[in-house]
């Protein structure tokens, strides 16, 4: 018990004095879950638009597919990322391996599908004649766009939380395809399993407390936009 208590007494002292390794770990955390996530925004949000808005060939397999990914391990994720940098791999030439760059590819894989299927949802709990009544006010396909956009915006940041949370708390791809290298690719969860691996319990401490502070900052937020959802519905 005494173990326990002295790895969270320096744990937070770690924290509290500004170690370098934690802030170090923490900015380049958020720095690869943001880009990953803004990435997954620009991709995913006109997507999940056109399974909401339009019926094709294959409309309801790809819903299928997105709804399926969701789940989906990020040691997979990892691996098939580093299939894909590796020197034998069709991207090596691009020498991304062991990169931000690569972890950055990875999570935005990883964020892709939460984006997709919640924005889909959120897209789909509008009503149809939002629409139709922003051209009857003489609104143009952009202002009909923004104001769908506008409506569903609460839904959208579920997405965009979600996806972070998940994102920023994963530790599969970023331990394969970043490597763990220190003061380039170490985030939050790898630096947790290796200073816990080389009995720092208070730095691992440290870097797994942080990293729970933020998921549940993450979960909160959810949370509360979620009520906030349901009370305006």
């Amino acid at each position: 018990m005494d173990f326990l208590v002295e790895g969270l007494r320096e744990a937070f002292r770690l924290i509290l004095s500004g170690d370098p390794q934690v802030i170090g770990a923490t900015g380049r955390t958020l720095s690869i879950s943001l880009s990953a996530v803004s990435a997954a925004i620009c991709l995913g949000l006109p997507v999940s638009l056109l399974l909401a808005r339009r019926r094709f060939l294959g409309h309801r397999l790809l819903l299928i597919l997105f709804r399926s990914l969701l789940g989906v391990p990020t040691v997979f994720l990892g691996l098939f990322c580093f299939g894909l940098f590796s020197r034998r791999g069709p991207l090596g030439p691009l020498d991304l391996l062991y990169t931000p760059s690569a972890i950055v590819i990875g999570e935005t894989l990883l964020a892709l599908p939460i984006v997709i299927a919640l924005a889909h949802g959120a897209f789909t709990a509008l009503d149809p004649r939002i629409s139709e009544t922003a051209r009857t006010l003489g609104a143009g396909p952009l202002r009909r766009l923004l104001t769908y956009v506008a409506e569903a915006r609460t839904g959208l940041i579920l997405a965009v939380l979600t996806a972070f949370a998940r994102c920023s708390t994963e530790l599969g791809i970023a331990m394969m395809v970043g490597g763990n290298l220190k003061d380039r690719t170490r985030t939050l969860a790898t630096a947790t399993a290796l200073e816990t691996g080389k009995g720092e319990f208070a730095v691992g401490l440290a870097m797994g407390g942080l990293l729970l502070l933020l998921a549940t900052g993450m979960t909160l937020l959810v949370a509360a936009l979620g009520k906030e959802g349901q009370k305006s519905t």
